[in-house]
């Protein structure tokens, strides 16, 4: 027997060759205990524990356009594209989040569309000075490379505008190779952590930065496709309307950057 150290939400837990592979709950899929454990299974066990009534409850809302729902996942951890629950059908990213209106069970999705950019956003708690940027962007660039193994070089940015801080992960499916954790994985740990409801065995992730600890108010998570959403206005709610509207800021940001240029 073995301890699954990055996911609690697992059992039979069994060593091979020096690697500790446990099935998750819910799928009964085999996690290797070495790595992250795919979003998909994580919220399929998730939601196991919440049926059975013994999952401890964040104390923050998921922040999620449709929030936790059960979803399908291939036999490889990633989500399938096409998600159901009863008649009702919509496709997915490959961060198993909604990027179609809902449909019947007739609804085709032909491929999962892969998420590419993601960006964090939190807001910490009221303080009188603002935080050291340089301090701040040390902490979460090595906190994202050591406690979540990505790669350096898909955190695109670690931004601090007192109170926001926004981090850029971005992870194209010709830059990313087999031994690379997903970007979509990275950001559920750290969601997870950041609100309190770790999804690693007795390792609460600690924010302190220059020895402060340091608290949040919020966290949104945005998701940029590399194929644009396919909703229509009308069923639009307020968080998808808002990953949209970030999307064209940005390109009405960069025209006007170059309209300014190019006077």
């Amino acid at each position: 027997a073995c301890i699954c150290e990055k996911n609690k939400r697992v059992t039979n837990c069994r060593l091979s060759d020096g690697v500790c592979w446990c099935d998750s709950f819910g799928s009964g899929l085999s996690v290797n205990c070495n790595t992250l454990t795919s979003k998909c299974l994580l919220m399929k066990a998730e939601m196991t524990h919440s049926k059975s009534g013994r999952r401890e409850k964040p104390k923050d809302a998921f922040e999620n356009t449709d929030g936790l729902y059960d979803p399908e996942c291939e036999n490889t951890g990633v989500f399938k594209a096409k998600q159901c629950n009863g008649t009702t059908c919509w496709c997915v990213n490959t961060a198993g989040v909604r990027r179609t209106d809902k449909h019947d069970a007739d609804l085709k999705c032909n491929q999962l569309v892969r998420t590419t950019w993601i960006i964090i956003e939190m807001k910490h708690a009221e303080r009188n000075t603002p935080l050291n940027a340089d301090s701040l962007q040390k902490f979460f660039k090595e906190t994202i490379t050591n406690r979540y193994m990505l790669d350096g070089r898909y955190i695109s940015s670690v931004l601090y505008e007192k109170p926001y801080i926004t981090i850029d992960l971005k992870q194209n499916s010709s830059d990313k190779t087999s031994g690379d954790v997903d970007i979509a994985d990275v950001a559920y740990y750290f969601e997870k952590d950041v609100k309190g409801d770790s999804i690693f065995r007795n390792n609460e992730l600690n924010v302190s930065i220059d020895n402060e600890m340091l608290r949040f108010e919020k966290t949104v998570v945005y998701y940029v496709d590399e194929i644009a959403p396919e909703f229509s206005m009308k069923t639009l709610t307020p968080g998808l309307i808002a990953v949209i509207v970030v999307v064209v800021i940005a390109i009405v940001a960069a025209i006007v950057v170059l309209v300014s240029s190019n006077k």
